[in-house]
């Protein structure tokens, strides 16, 4: 059995083409948008004088905007291929931010965030399966590499936000407009042209998907974490009332954790409990961290150091949620993905507006009570996966499941296909 990090064909993880480090490259300045603006939140509240409720539409926009457009990604890419849907995502996004750095209120950068949020939605969902298609190492090497650009981006997105933000809250719109015309470009030269699928997707394939129970509980599990997720992401700034810089390296020493237990933990955890297992611990770790910071919100240093250890929970379940929902699905990876990312980031997106919303109406812990809720409620939907799930791992690592393991798929038509496709695939 290779361990996560055998790459099967002998390169290494981070031995690859220069067409996946062109994506790789992209991949990490897009989820660089995801925590760039984190700095600069409480800035916009005060130079554009918008309630934090208003501010916290900057992540909602994105995000929503982001999860519709997930279902339309398939149907896009099949009919004119991987690269050509990269490069039309990776265009909106350099106009948008260039457009939102330009903005004069509050209001215009809500609205410009959300195109944003349509040419990422373009550019995550192919990428992935872009750099599986094109990367050495295999299923597992790519998603090693593709969990190291989210690390890294997310990482760096809070300190290059930071680091602009400091000259002016147009910075980071700008600087993101400056790096992903660099990676449109890398994109172009070095990625050769995709075929168009010979299956072309339907609109509907993403939500049809989620009737599968797999693919419905792991994306339903995600759903709960990313409210988590993006409520400490989103809504802690206002509490911490730190000036922007001290606010990108506190989120920046966050996304470093984020990326360690991504790329480097995640995995070996993984290997040795099995995906449930640690998601369980996992999910009552971040669980308990959102109750001290839903305790302690009001003491600075307590609730800053509770927000940087919430990034070792979130890198361990992004890489075993990417990795969980491709091995379980039942359908094309690229619809999976789609349908995944679709309720994710709904969860992700809602959960900033709520926040914003539940301060308002309560006082500024209450966000936080709400999303230790959520993890308790990821935990209960994800045990009722749990048998799916292991199978699922023990087909992964090589089928030594036992002899139960037929006989409970057997048991399960439905499960029976959907881990029989996903192996297929």
């Amino acid at each position: 059995m290779n361990s996560p990090h055998s790459t099967g064909s002998g390169g290494g993880v981070f031995r690859q083409p220069k067409a996946v480090w062109a994506v790789a490259f992209a991949c990490v300045v897009s989820f660089m948008g995801i925590g760039l603006v984190d700095p600069i939140l409480p800035a916009l509240s005060d130079q554009l004088h918008a309630s934090p409720s208003n501010v916290e539409l900057l992540f909602t926009s994105y995000l929503v905007v982001t999860a519709v457009a997930m279902l339309v990604t398939g149907w896009v890419s099949s009919r004119i291929g991987g690269k050509k849907t990269l490069i039309a995502g990776l265009i909106l996004i350099v106009l948008f931010s260039a457009m939102a750095g330009s903005s004069d209120t509050i209001a215009q950068i809500i609205g410009f965030r959300a195109g944003w949020g349509l040419g990422n939605a373009l550019f995550i969902a192919t990428s992935l399966a872009v750099i599986v298609g094109a990367a050495s190492g295999g299923f597992a090497g790519a998603i090693i590499l593709y969990e190291t650009a989210l690390g890294v981006g997310i990482a760096l997105g809070p300190l290059v936000g930071g680091l602009l933000g400091g000259i002016s809250w147009r910075g980071p719109f700008f600087g993101v407009t400056a790096l992903m015309a660099i990676s449109l470009t890398a994109t172009i030269v070095f990625l050769d042209k995709t075929p168009a699928s010979p299956r072309r997707i339907g609109l509907t394939e993403p939500l049809r998907a989620l009737r599968h129970r797999g693919l419905a509980t792991v994306s339903a599990v995600a759903f709960f974490y990313n409210w988590a997720f993006f409520t400490v992401l989103a809504y802690s700034p206002f509490p911490m009332n730190l000036g922007i810089h001290e606010l990108g390296f506190v989120f920046a020493a966050w996304g470093l954790l984020v990326a360690v237990f991504a790329v480097l933990v995640a995995p070996r955890l993984q290997a040795r409990f099995g995906t449930a297992r640690t998601q369980y611990a996992n999910f009552l770790l971040m669980a308990l961290d959102l109750l001290v910071i839903a305790v302690w919100t009001d003491h600075k240093p307590v609730l800053i150091v509770a927000v940087i250890v919430a990034g070792a929970f979130i890198g361990l379940s992004n890489t075993l949620m990417t990795q969980a929902v491709m091995q379980v699905s039942p359908v094309d990876r690229s619809v999976a993905s789609a349908a995944y990312g679709f309720v994710r980031f709904i969860g992700g997106g809602l959960a900033p507006f709520a926040a914003g919303k539940l301060a308002a109406h309560f006082d500024d812990h209450a966000p936080f009570y709400v999303g230790a809720v959520a993890l308790l409620a990821a935990i209960a939907v994800l045990a009722s996966g749990h048998k799916l799930i292991g199978a699922a791992d023990r087909q992964m690592q090589g089928g030594h499941g036992g002899d139960a393991e037929p006989a409970e798929l057997e048991r399960d038509e439905e499960t029976g296909d959907l881990i029989a496709a996903s192996l297929g695939e």
